[in-house]
């Protein structure tokens, strides 16, 4: 029988329900992450629940290297006779709470309304190992063959997956020859069917500091003098993005979109039309980027953006002065396509932004990237498995989609096995507000994700015969 949602509320809710309260910031929101402990305190809360579960011939092991996050692995030894092994991926650090929450909903106090579980990280992306055990604990209560593997559940991804190529070096031996990787941290357009990911952008972040004065003054006396360093910040972002239209004006962010991505795009537009952005908490009167449905979904998927997610050196309003400010800092976060690489963007954006630069204001950066990706061809033997997977536990077959945001564990794969079968996947459909407030987990979507992967999982030990 397949998982049931009064089964996840007995074996996986109590546990997700416990990590949904640790405040298990990632890297690059807690500086001190290490000393707080509070990322340890949620891979034990992982490896002991995991250690619980009924998987014959298993391994939980809390893996550590000197000054990075810890990783969960569990590693299911085969049932059949295959040589390949399956990796199962999730993440259980989390985003910051970003502001204040809906009344009666916190983000480390988890509150369930009907079948939605409210708290931070839920979505995203702590289910994942709820959601990749129990499938394979399903498989082991009806008997079913399987390969070997292995679930990692690391611990820096919010933070760009610094630590991540890092353990894989450390593991190689271990994780063998990998043959289909599950990625359990992506997202649906809809929670009536599996959403299939077939490309996810990547990520270009540059930290610009721009200062015109060692100290504050008044603005009385300098104003008309001394050019403003938030004046200053303006010009070098005009030299990024278009302001008008939010057009990214470094070349080296711009990629190649595939026909195939313009068709899907279209498929989806026309199946789905404004399913794309209906229930987005716009302001009313506000007129969407994009010239139709399918033109936003290749905005949101395959063109670079720019979004200003941070600045400093700025009071707040109500105590605000008449000075003119020493410095001025922003955080740019690009997205950007697919095919382009980050390390490339964040090279040239550096050059666009720091060279040059007006009255001869002081500007320092920091930057960093993740690479996108993109799906190779499916097998046939994954193809009909995705349907048939969708098909038992939607009732509808399997939708495929591009996303918008980043998963660096996928393009590290893509890199190391070029070979490998992809399923990105998940949970984060409408409503779910990863990284924004109010994040939600719908229960009855994550039993159904559950479900299907159990089925993809079995019909590979079986592709052979298939082939």
């Amino acid at each position: 029988m397949p998982l049931t949602l009064n089964d996840f509320e007995r074996d996986a809710l109590p546990a997700l329900t416990s990590y949904a309260t640790i405040e298990c910031l990632s890297p690059a929101f807690d500086e001190q992450w290490a000393s707080r402990g509070r990322i340890d305190d949620a891979v034990e809360l992982l490896a002991q629940w995991a250690r619980e579960r009924a998987l014959g011939d298993f391994d939980v092991e809390v893996v550590r290297l000197e000054g990075r996050t810890p990783l969960l692995m569990v590693t299911v030894a085969a049932t059949n006779d295959d040589d390949a092994t399956i990796i199962l991926y999730g993440h259980l650090d989390k985003q910051p709470p970003l502001g204040e929450w809906s009344e009666g909903l916190a983000p480390y106090e988890p509150v369930r309304r009907g079948d939605r579980l409210y708290a931070r990280g839920v979505s995203d992306d702590g289910y994942s190992t709820f959601s990749a055990l129990l499938a394979l604990e399903q498989l082991a209560a009806r008997g079913v063959p399987h390969s070997r593997c292995v679930v990692l559940i690391e611990a820096s991804e919010e933070s760009g997956s610094p630590d991540l190529d890092a353990y894989l070096d450390h593991l190689t031996d271990h994780l063998a020859d990998v043959a289909l990787m599950v990625c359990l941290d992506s997202g649906a357009l809809t929670y009536d069917r599996l959403w299939v990911t077939t490309s996810l952008r990547g990520l270009a972040s540059v930290q610009v500091t721009v200062e015109v004065l060692t100290r504050g003054q008044h603005s009385g006396s300098v104003s008309g003098i001394v050019p403003s360093s938030f004046r200053i910040l303006r010009q070098l972002i005009d030299r990024v993005e278009d302001a008008t239209t939010g057009h990214i004006l470094v070349d080296e962010l711009h990629g190649d979109i595939p026909d195939e991505a313009r068709r899907a795009a279209l498929d989806v537009a026309r199946e789905f039309g404004d399913e794309v952005t209906r229930g987005l908490p716009t302001v009313p009167g506000l007129s969407l980027m994009g010239e139709d449905v399918a033109d936003r979904i290749l905005n949101q998927t395959w063109r670079p953006t720019l979004s200003v997610v941070g600045m400093s050196g700025i009071p707040a309003p109500e105590v605000a002065g008449n000075v003119l400010r020493p410095s001025t800092t922003a955080t740019l976060s690009l997205r950007l396509p697919p095919n382009v690489d980050s390390r490339r963007a964040c090279e040239a954006l550096e050059r666009a932004i720091g060279s040059d630069v007006p009255y001869g204001a002081r500007v320092t950066m920091q930057s960093h990237g993740a690479d996108g990706w993109f799906s190779p061809p499916l097998a046939p033997w994954l193809t009909a498995a995705l349907d048939e997977a969708s098909m038992n536990s939607f009732g509808r077959r399997a939708a495929y989609t591009a996303e918008g945001g980043t998963i660096p564990f996928l393009a590290s794969l893509g890199r190391r096995y070029p070979g490998v079968q992809f399923v990105a996947t998940g949970v984060l459909g409408p409503d779910s507000n990863a990284h924004g407030i109010d994040e939600m987990l719908d229960l009855p979507t994550a039993v159904a994700v559950t479900n299907a992967v159990s089925d993809i999982v079995a019909a590979f030990g079986s592709r052979k015969e298939q082939s």
